[in-house]
């Protein structure tokens, strides 16, 4: 077993994999999802993870060629800088780090997140506590100029809360991008690093 699994870590997969029951996710998918209940110890995210065809894929490949990882917020990247650390050490950038003040009507993490799309639109996105943020990089992904635009390798759409976060997450669905969603309220810095974390963790292992 990987040297990535600590042995709490794996004795705990172990009880959510005996409580689980039935499912239709591919091995892949239940990684991400058993790591989110981890997280969490919430099964509910059983019935609300979404995975676009090809996500997972792309996201591994894009990992192992040490893509960019932007988050929406610090907690995320604190969340992952470890393991990214030990294994592709990928550049990892804070959305809200990279605005010192916001733009006129948006938000710090908002201003920072369309700063860092047009840095770096190719990485993989983890937005996992500001909604306003998804929002602002689906709109930027609508009115993308060109015959083949250029897309992020994966947005990971987890905001958590109450003010446009269904809204945000539904944007996202709408869009052609690979993503993995987080459907409903419930998301959060926490789970977008979980689903980080499993994605870095299937790509070290099948590398």
């Amino acid at each position: 077993m990987s040297s990535l699994h600590h042995p709490i870590l794996l004795q705990s997969f172990a009880a959510i994999d005996r409580e689980f029951g039935d499912h239709a996710f591919s091995p892949q998918e239940y990684a991400i999802v058993r790591r989110v209940i981890h997280s969490t110890a919430d099964f509910e995210f059983k019935h609300l993870m979404r995975f676009s065809p090809g996500a997972i894929e792309g996201a591994i490949a894009a990992l192992r060629q040490q893509t960019p990882i932007v988050t929406d917020v610090s907690m995320v990247k604190q969340g992952i800088t470890t393991l990214v650390a030990k294994t592709f050490e990928n550049p990892v950038v804070s959305a809200v780090e990279q605005a010192e003040q916001a733009l006129p009507g948006k938000t710090r993490t908002e201003t920072g997140l369309l700063r860092c799309w047009e840095q770096f639109p190719q990485a993989v996105y983890g937005i996992g506590n500001a909604p306003t943020a998804l929002l602002a990089l689906c709109e930027s992904l609508q009115s993308s100029p060109g015959a083949v635009p250029v897309r992020p390798a994966l947005v990971i759409g987890a905001p958590v809360g109450f003010i446009s976060v269904v809204e945000s997450k539904a944007a996202l669905a709408q869009t052609a991008v690979p993503q993995i969603r987080v459907e409903g309220r419930k998301g959060g810095s926490a789970v977008a690093a979980a689903i980080l974390n499993a994605l870095i963790v299937l790509a070290w292992e099948t590398r």
